[in-house]
């Protein structure tokens, strides 16, 4: 060996490389004997502690010996799976059974000992039986509700089976009865910040783990959680105590998981009547803790309150405005003043983060929605207060939020498609009226100049990252088409005509672009019917970017027309099926596409490095996708675009400028004879050029 690594052949190299790694599977197979024939014995020789040797120092510390090593010994090491993972599901049973719950039964044992047992049993979660549920659940609720005897503190057990609960939980291991749990948890909350912070990601775990089974206890527990909340707020503090953050996001879990409960409630049309009061009290509990977190700040000239926990209020704000059902209700829960000091601290928020700031995306929609059905004080022009209340910035609702999707729009690329859909909510969703229209005017500008400036930095990249801009900017253009022209040509570098050809490309590349939406096509013909119309008045009908835009204008109204079929024709053929396919078939039929589906998720470890390789990649050429995928499939809501009949609206310009239009732009044969096919009433105007 001295002398140098071996000159052999390639046979005996391999014949080399089988005995060395037979040789290494004997090894791994003797030290697993060992284990069983010296590691397990000599552990089992400790004895478990009893009413009568529970004085005995010698036999607890060796039985708190034993629970270390097996609590070792199921951590996972680098070189393989855990030894106790490895073991039969019955010498796991008989190992809980026999040495570890019947601890939890003796009048008096030490709280080390019985921490060390949940934290036993915390690790160990992966391979517990399920039978033995009620009781493991059954010793580890006793543990988290142990109180401190005289001097001894037992918060280390009360942390340790919270531990243990959550890991089972996490592992799908779920307790015979909800109920007691729920209820041991929200008893020992409020007693210790510290103590609660562990409870609260506890009662998380609990939530998202037992759906329905907690989900009818939200209201309770909410109410519960405000009382205890509410006395470590103080509202001149920045940041809150990371116990109110915690509780905030707990509350915020438990109002997730009341809607989703109430809506498959609706689905399977349930009483109507357990929703309005369970939303009724969590709306009442949730604004009173908000109305202390946000308007009990002194009203001094700087005086304003802590921007902690953003996107946990906005959940919080949310599930306040769905149990909304009249004006009354608005005034009674304070949502004007709310919404005035929410908007006011998202305009000034920069910390932006993917995951946090999406439930400030899911508020503006309802906001705008709750303004559309009933009306809210301030939203579009700020109430001016009565004297003698001292100034107060003039900025209202929509505005101070238009602050925050412009910025998102600007220094948050992952949000950009959550901007757009916001965009176009709060430019076309609100009624605004001649006195309120100077407002959309400078929204509108606002956020052309914030869509257009991060435009022309993707416009190197892939035609997928436009579309969110180009349809940003397609929303303000509808609204004041002037004002847009001029900002666009204002940023210099021909930006009118740059956005104008980049629409006419999309809706002509509409695969490379991505756009397939129905309503992401009626928004791009509504702008080119516009830009079209418009483009008509400067008088240049020759012009290169009139024939882009009204050639992308014949072909995109030919695909919307397709889909509008499309989809009638889906609709028709959903209805018969449904109307003659037999339950039990049907039942059949999901669960094999059940099945199908499940298989064509399951991703093989080969093709989850290529993916992320490939997502690499692509982040370091900079074509990375703008948004996650579930943010592109959000459907637009239209609002004063929805009632807008696009079909007759092309047609009609046609039929006023097909002189100029038809004869100047010199269509395909092809395109025509599409177009005519798509809409026989054109067939007049096409006919003289043909």
């Amino acid at each position: 060996m001295s002398k140098g690594p071996p000159t052999v052949s390639s046979n005996n190299g391999s014949s080399a490389s089988s005995k060395r790694k037979k040789g290494e599977k004997n090894k791994k197979n003797n030290q697993r004997s060992i284990g069983e024939l010296l590691v397990l014995p000599y552990l089992s020789k400790f004895p478990i502690p009893s009413d009568a040797t529970a004085s005995d120092p010698k036999i607890l510390k060796d039985y708190f010996g034993f629970l270390m090593a097996y609590g070792g010994l199921q951590d996972v090491s680098k070189s393989g799976p855990s030894f106790l993972k490895e073991q039969k599901p019955a010498f796991t049973t008989t190992l809980v059974n026999t040495r570890v719950l019947p601890l939890y039964s003796l009048s008096f044992c030490p709280p080390y000992l019985v921490a060390a047992a949940s934290w036993v049993l915390g690790e160990l979660a992966s391979c517990l039986p399920e039978e033995m549920s009620a009781d493991i659940y059954s010793s580890l609720l006793k543990a988290l509700a142990m109180p401190d005897k005289e001097d001894t503190s037992c918060y280390p057990v009360r942390v340790a089976a919270a531990g243990a609960i959550a890991g089972l939980l996490e592992n799908e291991y779920l307790p015979p009865e909800w109920l007691p749990l729920l209820q041991v948890v929200i008893s020992r909350i409020g007693n210790e910040d510290e103590e609660n912070i562990i409870l609260f990601q506890l009662l998380n775990s609990i939530v998202e783990a037992g759906n329905e089974n907690t989900a009818i206890h939200i209201p309770h527990i909410i109410s519960s959680l405000v009382d205890v909340i509410s006395k470590s707020i103080h509202p001149r503090v920045e940041p809150w105590p990371h116990v109110v953050v915690r509780g905030f996001e707990a509350l915020a879990v438990m109002a997730q998981s009341w809607e989703n409960f109430m809506l498959e409630e609706v689905e399977q049309n349930d009483s109507s009547e357990k929703k309005a009061s369970g939303q009724g009290a969590i709306a009442r509990a949730l604004s009173a803790l908000l109305q202390q977190a946000w308007l009990t700040v002194p009203l001094e000239a700087e005086a304003s309150p802590p921007a902690s926990c953003i996107d946990h209020s906005s959940t919080l704000l949310r599930s306040i405005i769905l149990s909304v059902t009249g004006s009354s209700v608005i005034v009674e829960l304070k949502l004007s003043e709310l919404l005035l000091v929410w908007a006011d601290m998202i305009s000034d928020w920069h910390a932006w983060e993917e995951s946090e700031d999406m439930a400030v995306f899911d508020c503006i929609k309802e906001v705008v929605s709750l303004h559309s059905k009933y009306g809210l004080e301030s939203f579009i022009v700020r109430q001016i207060p009565p004297a003698p209340a001292p100034p107060v910035p003039q900025r209202s609702i929509i505005e101070a939020i238009s602050v925050f999707v412009s910025e998102a729009i600007l220094q948050y690329p992952s949000a950009t498609w959550r901007a757009f859909s916001c965009v176009h909510i709060l430019l076309h969703v609100p009624k605004y009226s001649s006195e309120t229209e100077g407002v959309r005017l400078s929204l509108a500008a606002v956020f052309c100049r914030a869509a257009f400036s991060h435009l022309k930095g993707v416009r190197s990249k892939p035609p997928s990252l436009w579309k969110p801009l180009l349809l940003a900017i397609a929303s303000c253009y509808l609204c004041h088409p002037d004002t847009v022209e001029a900002i666009l040509e204002k940023e210099g570098d021909g930006g009118f005509a740059t956005w104008a050809s980049a629409m006419a490309f999309a809706c002509t590349h509409s695969s490379e672009v991505g756009l397939s939406a129905k309503s992401e096509i009626k928004l791009m013909v509504m702008t080119l019917l516009k830009m079209t119309e418009r483009l008509l008045g400067v008088g240049n009908p020759s012009g290169g970017l009139l024939r882009d835009c009204f050639t992308s204008l014949i072909k995109t109204s030919i695909q919307l027309k397709e889909l509008d079929e499309e989809m009638e024709e889906e609709n028709d053929e959903e209805s018969e099926d449904y109307d003659n396919d037999d339950e039990d078939e049907d039942d059949d039929e999901i669960e094999i596409d059940d099945e199908e589906s499940e298989s064509e998720h399951e991703e093989t470890e080969e093709q989850f490095l290529e993916r992320y390789a490939q997502a690499a990649s692509a982040l370091e050429n900079g074509t990375v996708e703008e948004g996650d995928a579930e943010d592109q499939e959000v459907e637009i809501e239209l609002g004063s675009l929805e009632e807008a009949d696009e079909q007759k609206m092309v047609l009609s310009l046609i039929e006023r400028y097909h002189h100029v239009l038809i004869k100047g732009q010199a269509l395909s044969p092809e395109l025509v004879s599409s177009f005519i096919n798509a809409f026989p009433d054109s067939t007049s105007f096409f006919h003289q050029y043909m």
